[in-house]
């Protein structure tokens, strides 16, 4: 249990990350028919040489819906300040918890939250095509935060879903690499940790169908991706800990695949994506170097 510090300065990076004001996109373009299913497309700012390299992010929250991506819009901007075009992914998501006004608690919702993610990537590059000529969808880095980035790490493993998931590809995507923010990587130990209150088998539909659906969406059973993976996590994090990321890499290093682990001292969870945080630029830098 985190004592009363870490709880405070937890409280404290969430207030600075969420104060900044939402950015508005350059353009927002749907994959779906859904409200939700959206991408906000970013680009590049300042005298970068075009084509960008395309960065697509997958906002957190426990997949759940009061989260969506309007919290990681200055994320967004701060990385097309770096250079990048960037594509900011929307996708459905559960229902609220009681103590936000909701009845669940539901985290996400099968198999609607994987469709989304799925469908979005798989009609990302003619959307950037036509809405953002200023990205090199050749050159795609994939980042998520927290429940955004278990499901940045499961899109670039969909060739490694089981034979019969409507989510598998047959070849690996065609992406430059990963780089994962404080994932919820490992759902087995996530829950045994109980990460964002039970998430990860809400997610799957309930403890009863947790086994039963890992396959279809547990990163640290979809390996080895084949594809460049760096995990950034803050050593102080108490939303999801750093035994989560370190789980998630010994799974790869069992497969036979070595995923970078990059730890943060003095860091909890949401400086990853706080635009005025060193630990920001630090995940910049990690994805140029993939990017690039």
């Amino acid at each position: 249990m985190p004592d009363d510090a870490a709880v405070a300065r937890d409280a404290a990076e969430a207030e600075a990350a969420f104060s900044h004001p939402a950015v508005e996109p350059d353009a927002t373009v749907a994959y779906g028919d859904h409200p939700d299913q959206v991408v906000d497309l970013y680009a590049p700012r300042g005298d970068t040489p075009r084509p960008a390299p395309l960065v697509v992010v997958l906002h957190g929250g426990a997949w759940r819906s009061p989260y969506d991506r309007q919290h990681v819009t200055p994320f967004a901007d701060f990385l097309a300040r770096r250079g990048f075009a960037v594509a900011n992914v929307e996708y459905r998501r559960g229902s609220p918890i009681p103590a936000q006004g909701g009845t669940g608690p539901v985290a996400g919702r099968w198999p609607e939250t994987f469709d989304d993610v799925a469908a979005a990537f798989d009609a990302l590059p003619a959307l950037v095509r036509d809405a953002l000529p200023s990205a090199d969808p050749r050159r795609t880095v994939v980042t998520g935060h927290s429940a955004g980035g278990h499901l940045a790490l499961w899109v670039a493993a969909r060739h490694l879903l089981p034979a019969d998931a409507p989510w598998r590809t047959d070849r690996p995507a065609p992406l430059r690499g990963v780089v994962a923010l404080a994932p919820i990587a490992d759902l087995r130990t996530a829950e045994e940790l109980e990460v964002c209150g039970g998430a990860s088998a809400q997610l799957l539909g309930g403890a009863a169908r947790f086994e039963e659906r890992l396959p279809y969406a547990d990163p640290a059973a979809l390996l080895p991706s084949g594809i460049a993976t760096t995990v950034v996590q803050g050593r102080d994090d108490i939303v999801v800990p750093q035994a989560v990321s370190e789980a998630y890499a010994d799974a790869a290093a069992k497969a036979g695949e070595v995923v970078g682990l990059t730890l943060l001292e003095d860091v909890g969870h949401f400086p990853l994506i706080d635009p005025a945080a060193d630990a920001c630029a630090v995940v910049a830098e990690e994805i140029a170097q993939l990017a690039f």
